[in-house]
């Protein structure tokens, strides 16, 4: 392959542009957080009753302790409770306040539209072949990874 040259950087400076696109948005809202909050507000919306920091850590690839400081702020906020299981009482079951919810209900119609700008002029068939080959990519380098290890 001969154009391999900074794909890296590509990727870096869409990723980029998308974040600051996200978090004008919010500010624009008036809403007090940024792009990695949102992403975990999202998630614990999404799984409901099944959210706990081990689920929120996979789904976005983050280690603990990052996912506790943003879930320690979002709780700083007001936006999230951590509550017990009723069945496993050594893990936190993450849980939106009123607020978080009408933060939420609030965000959403603009993120659906910001994720719709993202596909706009590329086909689904286009958009398949982008996340198949970002999925290689990063197999690609999760192998080299465990080569070092």
């Amino acid at each position: 392959m001969k154009n391999t040259n900074g794909f890296a950087f590509h990727l870096d400076k869409t990723l980029r542009k998308i974040k600051t696109i996200y978090e004008n948005e919010f500010t624009r809202l008036e809403l007090d957080i940024n792009i990695e909050q949102w992403v975990i507000l999202q998630n614990i919306y999404n799984l409901e009753d099944e959210a706990s920091q081990a689920e929120l850590s996979q789904l976005n690839y983050r280690n603990r302790a990052t996912t506790s400081r943003v879930i320690n702020k979002l709780c700083d906020k007001g936006l999230v409770v951590k509550e017990r299981f009723e069945n496993d009482l050594k893990q936190f079951k993450l849980v939106l306040t009123t607020a978080g919810q009408e933060l939420v209900a609030k965000a959403m119609p603009s993120v659906k539209a910001l994720r719709n700008v993202g596909h706009e002029n590329i086909s689904d068939e286009e958009f398949e072949l982008f996340l198949a080959v970002l999925g290689k990519i990063g197999k690609n380098y999760e192998r080299f990874d465990s080569k070092k290890k």
